[in-house]
């Protein structure tokens, strides 16, 4: 299919208005394909030609004022208009849609626990042409009026309020100027909680055999809800500009949620069927929070084109986790930003693949690679550098810039460059000088502490790999006299990098611990001095405040991923101070980096049984102390790595036998496919246990997770039914082929499944050119052989993207994939003792 340019999409936008679509759909013909009645009205200000956008199964007809044209001239996916004269004209297409099973266009499920089927729409960059057709690109904003026919008994949401006028037919309240990415629907037999807050109409919305699931938690999410809105009422100048507030949990879905004007959509994932830790519930707090800043910036104000997408992204990141803060019990959440999420930022920064925040316009020239842009850069790391600019600018004038902002292209579009003028207009600071140092440029600062002592004083001088100028804090700490393994904050103190002159001595001996970026404002690598390091090493744990141990834990990672600290000190570390750790986003950060990059991938094979005894161990200790019922997130924390790290079935097994962890937890669904899932790798299960849980839980979960236990078998059989059914076939959905990957390449079966190693390459290029970039994706990030660490499996992956052409998706995928591979290597490499 033809991709959108950057140019062509300038010079549509200077010559048409676009006024209004109707959309006319009909979902009552069948599982396949459904019916789409597109008029949309719209201006030219010049006589010229131009083309709209549709992927019809069928073009049955078109008209353009009145006058038909042919089918037959539908180009891919474009529809010439030519010959167009200045003014109004009305275009018509009738078309006949296919349904997705990869949770893209318009997807469609059948829950197999009851049935039921439900459909909704996912329509960013391009996928719009897939349900009706638009003129498709960002700044070409109009009014939608939808109405669906639907079977009886269903309830059909869209992005203003519904009205079913019988018979299964439903008409949707007009939505203000959005653009046409923005667009949604959900129908289904829904499950719906619905209440008001000030005026608004609210609305929770999941599949009806999650009923009891979202009842149980609907008042949390209600309360959430209710607390951002009312704070970004507090915030934003502008009120909330849509006529209600409907969220929809719903199935398959590729994303976190979609930002939806007044329909976000988010994945059903949300709908808890198992327990949860108290940061699982942050993070969907999270992610409400987050979809929410969008109404204002993403959907009253829109990109312009695709190389501002940052600026949606990064604003709603970084308001998502501070309102959060500010606004609920869920008051820590920049912890789990710093062990979780702005990881993700510095990986995919120091890649070949990374990008600026906001990326040159001529790097993005049109959709295809604007895709790819979708990373940790337009999320993590542009909210860091937010985060960065608000401690620089003050937040009073970072919050007036927005204003302003809203003020001046509310309803419309905005650049980069107009947020930037905006945020200028509010502040004697020299910002677009900032923009320039912060979102025009790649890569991570290091900082490097350097401390010398003399006359009863301290003096810190630091090294600044890097160009960004930093606002931060350093915290001195010196360990509890007669405690060794506790920590005192002497002094937290500014300093602006890089320093002007050295900074002036400091009274009395110097700290125990010198933290650079102590409380993670800024967005940088820290590394420690000798005897900071030695601190760390024997009193992590004992640092008071979890921000600060989430910037130590981040050092050591990137010290591991570096080279500088060999990666057995890391688990080495993670058994010393994690049974003392009570933050829950650090424990699950910790063990998820020990588990998955370094037992997994940076350590070679021999190491690895010891690495996992000495988790398995950690886990115990941590099960161990919270046999009093105490801290039931963290016990279900060690629960679920303790199962993921048991190299012999025999404990595990025992649980799943009993239906129960000794002491707790009982295992709910979650944890009995979590355990069957690793006694499958381990060979110690077989198909008739795994179809034996499935007629126990048939759901939607229940068969991803038979999926995952039947590919992750150790036998020949069982890997080539799994392989055959992700690139032989095109028939798993997008979750069950993700479920499939997930349980078909383990580090203990490397021998049984080398052989694929070689066939991926060809076959993920195939699967992704014939199934489009959502299946590209799952191929890139679940199905590459990652614990595959050799010389030879990286030249087999630059050759396949030197010569096998892959689809952009897939080879950006395949790209990041690769470098870490590299990386993995060249830590193994490094593997001798040394300082962080």
């Amino acid at each position: 299919m033809s991709v959108l340019t950057r140019d062509e999409a300038q010079t549509r936008a200077k010559l048409l208005d676009v006024h209004h679509y109707g959309i006319e759909l009909d979902v009552t013909g069948g599982d396949e394909t459904f019916d789409s009645l597109t008029v949309i009205r719209f201006t030219t200000r010049a006589a010229a030609d131009t083309f709209v956008e549709l992927k019809p199964v069928e073009l049955r007809s078109v008209t353009l004022d009145g006058r038909p044209l042919d089918p037959e001239t539908l180009d891919e996916n474009r529809l010439p208009l030519k010959g167009l004269t200045a003014g109004e004209h009305e275009l018509r297409v009738d078309a006949r849609m296919r349904y997705s099973r990869t949770g893209e266009g318009m997807h469609r499920f059948t829950d197999p626990t009851d049935g039921e089927t439900y459909l909704y729409t996912q329509l960013f960059m391009e996928d719009v042409q897939r349900v009706f057709a638009a003129f498709d690109q960002p700044d070409l904003k109009s009014v939608f009026e939808l109405t669906v026919t639907a079977p009886e008994g269903w309830t059909v949401l869209a992005n203003g309020v519904t009205e079913h006028l019988g018979h299964g037919h439903w008409k949707a309240a007009p939505t203000p100027l959005i653009s046409t990415y923005l667009v949604a629907v959900a129908a289904g037999p829904w499950h719906s909680v619905r209440t008001e807050h000030r005026g608004l109409p609210f609305g929770l919305h999941c599949r009806r055999s999650l009923a009891p699931y979202l009842d149980a938690d609907a008042d949390e999410i209600l309360d959430v809800t209710r607390a951002c809105y009312d704070r970004y009422h507090e915030k934003f100048d502008e009120p909330y500009p849509f006529d209600s507030y409907d969220q929809a949990f719903v199935p398959e879905f590729n994303a976190g949620a979609m930002e939806n004007p007044g329909l976000v959509t988010f994945r059903d994932e949300f709908i808890y069927r198992s327990a949860v830790t108290d940061t699982e519930r942050q993070t969907r707090a999270m992610v409400i929070a987050h979809e929410m800043a969008h109404m204002w910036f993403g959907d009253l104000v829109t990109l312009r084109w695709w190389d501002d997408i940052w600026l949606n992204e990064s604003f709603a990141e970084y308001m998502g986790y501070q309102t959060l803060t500010e606004a609920t019990r869920f008051t820590d959440t920049w912890v789990d930003f710093g062990v979780a999420r702005k990881s993700w930022g510095y990986d995919a920064d120091q890649r070949p693949s990374t990008h600026p925040v906001a990326p040159d316009p001529d790097s993005v020239p049109d959709t295809a690679s604007a895709m790819l842009n979708f990373d940790g850069i337009s999320y993590a790391k542009g909210a860091s550098a937010l985060r960065q600019l608000v401690a620089w600018l003050g937040e009073k004038d970072f919050l007036a810039g927005i204003n302003t902002h809203f003020a001046r292209h509310k309803f419309g579009n905005a650049t980069l460059a107009d947020f930037i003028d905006n945020l200028a207009s509010a502040t004697e600071r020299d910002v677009h000088a900032w923009a320039d140092a912060w979102l025009r440029t790649t890569g991570v600062d290091t900082l490097r502490p350097a401390i010398t002592e003399a006359d009863g004083q301290w003096q810190l001088t630091f090294d600044h790999e890097g160009s960004r100028p930093h606002r931060i804090a350093a915290g001195a700490y010196d360990t509890v006299p007669g405690e060794s393994d506790r920590l005192v904050l002497r002094d937290r103190f500014e300093l602006d990098v890089p320093q002007a002159d050295p900074a002036d001595p400091r009274p009395g001996r110097r700290p125990d611990l010198l933290l650079l970026n102590d409380g993670d404002l800024s967005y940088a690598k820290v590394r420690f001095d000798t005897r900071s390091f030695q601190t760390v090493r024997a009193a992590l744990s004992g640092l008071p405040d979890p921000l600060t141990r989430a910037v130590v834990w981040n050092a050591l990672r990137d010290a591991v991923r570096d080279g500088e600290l060999p990666a057995m000190a890391y688990i080495e570390a993670a058994r010393t101070h994690l049974p003392h750790e009570t933050d829950l986003a650090l424990v699950q950060g910790v063990l998820s980096f020990a588990t998955l990059h370094v037992a997994d991938r940076f350590l070679r094979p021999e190491e690895r049984p010891t690495a996992l005894a000495t988790l398995t161990a950690l886990c115990r200790d941590l099960i161990r102390r919270t046999e009093d019922g105490s801290h039931p997130g963290l016990r279900l924390t060690a629960v679920r790595h303790f199962i993921d790290v048991a190299a012999h079935p025999d404990t595990i097994s025992a649980w799943f036998s009993e239906g129960t962890v000794p002491g707790g937890p009982e295992l709910d669904p979650e944890l009995r496919w979590r355990i069957l899932g690793r006694l499958s790798v381990l060979g110690a299960v077989d198909d008739a246990v795994i179809d034996a849980e499935l007629v126990q839980d048939p759901s939607a979960t229940g068969q991803e997770g038979a999926a995952r236990c039947r590919a992750a078998l150790p036998d020949p059989q069982a890997k080539r039914a799994a392989w055959d059914a992700m690139f032989a076939t095109d028939d798993l959905s997008n979750y069950l082929f993700t479920a499939t990957a997930q349980g078909f390449w383990q580090p203990e079966q490397t021998d049984l499944v080398r052989a694929y190693v070689e066939r991926y390459w060809p076959e993920a290029v195939a699967v992704a050119g014939r199934r489009g970039p959502a299946i590209a994706e799952a191929a890139g990030r679940w199905a590459f052989p990652a614990h595959a660490v050799s010389p030879e499996t990286l030249a087999l992956g630059e050759a396949c993207l030197s010569d096998a052409n892959p689809i952009p998706a897939l080879r950006r995928k395949l790209a990041d994939q690769l470098d870490d591979l590299a990386r993995a290597l060249r830590v193994r490499e490094a593997q001798t003792p040394g300082e962080a």
